[in-house]
């Protein structure tokens, strides 16, 4: 009997849970988890003679025992002395190791299982060893709860979970020796009633342990027992079968020859295999009922996994035995496990299962009852787990091709256009079995040749193309392709048979494919004619081009080599048949980049190629598709190359199409221009079609030397002159012109052009720059988005970078833009793509035409902020110019928030002062359109008001957590917000506040950012402009200045923060800062000298390329507000020498430059007068100090902060209805709850729900 306690001398029983290994179970018990009651174990008797038994040393005790009969335990680099350190150094044959072991026990059975015991203890990381009176004298649970308290606190790793290359090798070193043990004991130890008892029992105690490494540790050993018990229950059951077959032999054989002692050898025999057969499964039901059932739904996923991947082994093994609904089941309800690591263990398990097709009749109602569940975890949202279950299906559909319904199949069938390529493969091989399952090679192939066919992939191909149709996922061919190339690979490279089906009439008993069905074919023939070529998967698939291995290179080689030799010969002919339908020649045009080219000289294929120019040439003059223009002008690029011998024929023909084209342009040109308004439609016909294709042409091809830049210049000046110019002519002029440009370019770029040729380029540069920016006011707004782009983009070629790399020659073809052209520019981003949607055009019923053509009218949109962004990053346009784009940010975060994050970012990068200067310009231009449209009396709860202050907040949450690289920037940003604040005087009268005031409540959103030293300086800014008045005003219109002095005055004079650590020197700054309050000052006049710091009188020559100013007509700053531009702050001298560059260049200079700002302004206000600092000491100071005592302290000293924390505001909100001295932390929490933060990737919240995520 198998105890639940270690045996001891003392005799003791208990009633083991659980009933036996049974064969068989209902239909309802796979619905029900609950445990039956089971019968009680046969008692067995205690053990006998350990007490008078002598003990002696094992072959494990000759390195070494202590005199209580307890191993030593040795370190990592002490010699093995126990079975824990000879496992975990792996240096000696296991099977060795056994052998001394069961000598050693046959000795001492006793001490034997000591070591074994104290084996699995130390696997399971415990400091503790089990000594010899404790196994004697103590209970199970006694034990192991001595052991639990010896566990090392110090760290929650154990063997089994440990890193490293030698962990991982003791895992598989400690499954050997379970498996080895029970197969070296099988003939005799395990039957012995002791030392398997001792061994279930202990590890049942310790799977039931709290103690995560016992648990995990000796379920793993049990589940490894049970295995190597399976094995033993199987030999036994086959040594049975064999045992009653001779038996039967023997006993059938005539009276005279049967040997009557042999029959009762052989019963005797079988009687005890019989027995040892029982006594196994004692074993195996104690095991599972003891440990399996309560492990396989543990708290922890790695032994839930391990359990569910040895029932698993234990089906595959013994499946007479397991594979029934009994067991079933527990894989059955894991199969919704929350651990994919899990869920992944069960589908391998079912996967070994259903491989042995004679297996599946013992599967048929366990397939029944949790099909669905597997077809659903197709779209697990572990890939690795949907590819798993993609196969599992494949097999179930492998061994039964009714298990699934049509409904289940086509849930399979849509994962081959998945973006994540496993999955795709997987459903590849689930769609090649099941559309091609019944496919009979010799009967295809009689049939083929009574039809005269060379290929019997006729039908196949077919299918192929009615699944592609049918899916309706008809841009997704090249997905189709990938997923198919691995099963599929012959039928996907049956080139012949496609071609076939295109070109030859179809014999009877076939049917005629249609045209959906034709182009359909052409653009799979296609994409599988790339993937043959370029050997790697399509753009989204996968992570990049992997390098081929020598097999995979050779096999490209020879695929291109056999597509080349079909195709060359066909594409002509395919290009005669198809040449008026543009879908299906654009898609055979692209077949030529996938040749070998040398095969045409080599294989004497010229008359080819001949055929395929003159079939090219038809194409050109048949279409005006730009799409088909474009990839004839590509085809031609690719035969051209000067690689291949076969250049100067297709050069002649190419010169031959051109020259035609050219005349034909021109003679269309002169009839147009003489016509003018007079022209008809087909006038205006030729010049398009032709244009149109040598633009397409152009993009490819150097035309210079035909000079096309002369007539479509004339063509733009018609258009701008009379404004009668169709808006297709005009756009195609325009975009002809620029390739004219970009090859002149690259002509001088690679040669050593003389200043002849410079000043010519520089002239067309010039003029045609000039027809783009007239082209801006153009009626038409194609006409006027093309002129930006090429605006844009020329502007960025022939800017300041042109001459980088030592090509100073080419500065005469440097471009700057003027401020007249920026204004234009950013006047066309503001109108053309900060532009709501219309309402009107919205679909009610959401239709997919409406709704493809808003996303590429946003595509559009997004490009043309794109090529304006570039010229400010790239410092081509002014920084200010970027402020109407910043201002935008959270109106049109959706549609343009990452491209105007990432140019602040790229903005910052660059001038880290003169983008804060853009920043707070930007909110500025918010405030004073506000202005103008409520007027000065601002509604400060307003939501118009509380979008700028978020606007603000997520500006100061751009300038990140390091405060030493962004301290002048931000300083800058607070010196330009105070000025504008108090920048016009109200006009009735000094006693009200200024029109901006409340300016100074957006600005307290950066106040975070400063330096607790340099709030100090900020605030002694601010008060330059305060009067003694507005400092002891404290109305509700005064509560911004009121708000922004509380926010500089957080920290306080001795709260110093490291300038180079970036550290608290106090914890206890607020406690000082309330007991010393504030030291008095002199009121400031903005004319007075100032030596605040640096920032405050630094001159504007630190700037980039352009100036402080905004740029004219875009800045509501001067448009709306001209009164405002009164603004004059004196210019003031410099600060002492070495202030501003030791502050600049050398931080460590920091602290002691701020200290004697500290100093020189202590001793200036000593001698300014105590009277004033006496008159204020009852009441605006003890009001400013009720302030300071009340705030918390800032919470960006705490460098434990979560990132989520760290990026949450660092100030008050103040409200009308509020109170001013809040705490400032509880303000912040509210915010951060009710404030999503868009620049903290924290807040992107992953989808952890259920199995039902979309696979793409």
């Amino acid at each position: 009997m198998i105890n639940s306690e270690f045996p001891v001398l003392q005799d003791s029983s208990n009633d083991g849970q659980g009933d036996t290994v049974s064969l068989s179970m209902s239909v309802s018990e796979l619905d029900d988890p609950g445990e039956g009651k089971g019968k009680k174990k046969r008692g067995r008797p205690g053990k006998q003679g350990v007490a008078n038994k002598k003990a002696r040393r094992s072959p494990v005790d000759k390195v070494g025992r202590r005199p209580n009969g307890v191993a030593h335990q040795n370190g990592e680099g002490a010699d093995p002395s126990t079975l824990f350190e000879v496992v975990k150094q792996g240096k000696s044959a296991m099977q060795s190791v056994i052998d001394d072991w069961i000598e050693s026990y046959k000795q001492d059975r006793d001490l034997a299982l000591l070591d074994l015991i104290n084996f699995f203890i130390q696997c399971s990381g415990c400091k503790g060893t089990v000594r010899i009176e404790m196994f004697r004298n103590m209970q199970n649970a006694e034990i192991i709860r001595k052991m639990t308290e010896e566990f090392d606190e110090d760290s929650g790793d154990y063997p089994l979970t440990m890193a490293g290359p030698q962990w991982k090798k003791f895992r598989y070193n400690f499954c050997e020796f379970i498996m080895v043990l029970i197969r070296q004991c099988q003939y005799s130890i395990i039957y012995d009633e002791y030392m398997m008892d001792t061994v279930i029992s202990l590890l049942t105690g310790l799977s039931d342990s709290q103690v995560r490494a016992f648990r995990h540790t000796s379920t793993l050993a049990a589940m490894k027992l049970m295995t190597a018990l399976v094995n033993v229950a199987l030999n036994l059951s086959i040594n049975q079968d064999n045992t009653q077959r001779q038996y039967e032999a023997e006993r059938n054989k005539v009276a005279g020859k049967r040997a009557n002692e042999k029959l009762e050898l052989l019963l005797e025999k079988r009687k005890e295999l019989q027995e040892n057969q029982d006594e196994i499964e004692n074993m195996m039901n104690s095991i599972f009922k003891g440990i399996f059932v309560h492990r396989y739904r543990d708290a922890i996923a790695e032994i839930r996994a391990i359990c569910i991947e040895e029932i698993g082994v234990w089906m595959k093994l013994y499946s007479d035995a397991f594979l029934n609904d009994s067991y079933l089941k527990y894989v059955g309800w894991t199969l919704h496990d929350r651990q994919g690591e899990v869920r992944l263990k069960c589908l391998k398990a079912l996967q070994t299962l259903y491989t042995n097709r004679e297996l599946f009749p013992k599967l048929e109602l366990f397939t029944n009852r949790f099909k669905d569940r597997i077809v659903s975890m197709t779209l697990d949202k572990e890939y690795d787990v949907a590819v798993e279950a993609i196969r599992l299906v494949t097999l179930i559909l492998h061994g039964s091709e009714d298990a699934l319904s049509n409904e289940d199949c086509e849930n399979v069938y849509h994962l081959v256009y998945s973006a994540h390529r496993p999955v795709a493969v997987a459903a590849g091989e689930f769609l090649h079995r099941k559309l091609f399952s019944r496919h009979d090679p010799q009967a295809e192939e009689a049939l083929a040749k009574r039809r005269g066919r060379n290929s019997p992939n006729g039908n196949l191909i077919r299918m192929l193309v009615l699944f592609f149709l049918e899916s309706e996922l008809h841009e997704h061919a090249a997905y189709l392709v990938d997923s198919l190339w691995d099963s599929s690979q012959d039928l996907l490279k049956d080139w012949d048979c496609m071609v076939e089906l295109l070109l030859e009439d179809p014999v009877p008993g076939e049917e005629v494919l249609g045209d959906r069905h034709e182009s359909a074919l052409i653009e799979l023939m296609v994409c599988t004619i790339r993937q043959a070529a370029e050997a790697h998967p399509p753009v989204g698939r996968g992570t990049g081009k992997r390098v081929l291995t020598a097999k995979e290179k050779k096999m490209q080689i020879d695929d291109k080599n056999r597509l080349t030799e079909h195709l060359i010969v066909a594409l002509p002919m395919l290009l005669s048949k198809y040449q008026t339908d543009s879908e299906k020649v654009a898609n055979l045009l692209q077949i030529p980049q996938f040749f070998d080219l040398e095969v045409y000289s080599s294989g004497r294929m010229e008359k080819h190629l001949d055929a395929l120019l003159k079939q090219i040439r038809v194409v050109v003059e048949k279409h005006t598709e730009m799409d088909v223009l474009e990839a004839c002008s590509k085809t031609y690029s690719i035969l051209c190359s000067e690689e291949y011998t076969i250049m100067n024929r297709v050069d002649i023909a190419r010169s031959q199409l051109i020259d035609e084209l050219t005349d034909r342009f021109s003679h269309s040109v002169e009839d147009l221009l003489q016509e003018a308004d007079e022209a008809d439609d087909d006038d205006i016909y030729n010049v398009l079609s032709t244009l149109k294709k040598l633009t397409a042409f152009h993009n490819a091809h150097d035309l210079t030397k035909w000079d096309l830049f002369k007539n479509c210049y004339r063509l733009l000046k018609m258009g701008i002159e009379q404004g009668s110019m169709p808006e297709q002519i005009a756009v195609q002029a325009l975009q002809c012109s620029h390739y004219s440009v970009l090859w002149q370019l690259v002509k001088i770029t690679e040669g050593f052009p003389s200043k002849d040729d410079l000043v010519a380029l520089r002239r067309v540069v010039k003029s045609f720059l000039a027809v783009c920016q007239q082209c801006l006011s153009n009626v038409n707004t194609p006409v006027k988005e093309q002129a930006f782009m090429l605006l844009c983009d020329l502007l960025m070629i022939f800017s300041h970078q042109l001459v980088n790399g030592g090509r100073d020659a080419l500065q005469p073809l440097v471009f700057n833009p003027d401020s007249s052209l920026q204004n234009e520019l950013l006047n066309f981003v503001l109108d053309h793509v900060f532009i709501d949607q219309d309402d009107e055009n919205q679909s009610m019923e959401g239709d997919e035409e409406d709704e493809a053509n808003k996303i590429e009218a946003l595509h559009k949109r997004r490009n043309l902020l794109a090529a304006f962004c570039k010229l400010i990053i790239y410092d081509i346009v002014d920084m200010p110019a970027a402020a109407d784009i910043f201002k935008q940010y959270m109106k049109y975060y959706n549609d343009y928030g990452d491209i105007i994050k990432e140019t602040l970012s790229k903005a910052r990068q660059m001038d880290k002062i003169q983008c804060a200067k853009t920043l707070i310009l930007s909110l500025q231009q918010l405030f004073n359109e506000l202005i103008l449209d409520q007027g000065p009396n601002l509604d400060r709860t307003s939501s118009h008001v509380s979008g700028i202050k978020e606007l603000a907040r997520r500006f100061a949450l751009t300038f990140g957590l390091d405060q030493i690289k962004t301290r002048e920037a931000v300083a800058t940003l607070h010196k330009d917000g105070i000025e504008f604040a108090f920048k016009v005087p109200n006009p009735k009268g000094p006693e009200y506040p200024p029109p901006n005031l409340a300016f100074l409540e957006v600005l307290c959103e950066f106040s975070s950012k400063l330096l607790r030293q340099d709030k100090k300086t900020v605030h002694s800014y601010l008060e330059k402009f305060m009067t003694e008045y507005m400092m002891e005003r404290r109305e509700d219109v005064w509560l911004p200045l009121i708000a922004y002095r509380n926010s500089l005055l957080t920290g306080g004079d001795d709260d110093r923060l490291s300038v180079t650590t970036g550290t608290s020197s106090s914890s206890k700054a607020s406690t000082v800062r309330s007991k010393r309050g504030r030291p008095a000052q002199h009121k400031k006049r903005p004319d007075e000298e100032s030596v605040e710091g640096s920032w405050v009188i630094r001159n504007d020559n630190l700037q980039t390329p352009g100036g402080l100013h905004t740029p004219q007509l875009t800045s509501t700053v001067l448009r709306e507000n001209p009164r405002q531009a009164a603004d004059h702050i004196p210019d003031q001298d410099s600060s002492e020498p070495g202030s501003e560059p030791d502050y600049m260049h050398n931080p460590q200079m920091q602290m002691s430059w701020l200290d004697q700002q500290k100093m020189e302004e202590v001793n200036r206000k000593e001698r300014g007068g105590m009277n004033y600092m006496k008159s204020r000491t009852g009441g605006v100071r003890q009001q400013v100090r009720g302030l300071m005592e009340d705030d918390a302290e800032p919470i960006f000293e705490d460098v434990m902060m979560s990132s989520r924390g760290q990026l949450e505001d660092m100030n008050e909100e103040f409200e009308d209805t509020m109170v001013i001295d809040l705490p400032a932390s509880r303000n912040r929490r509210e915010r951060a709850e009710l404030r999503p933060d868009f620049f903290d990737s924290t807040a992107i919240m992953e989808d952890d729900s259920g199995f039902g995520m979309p696979m793409f």
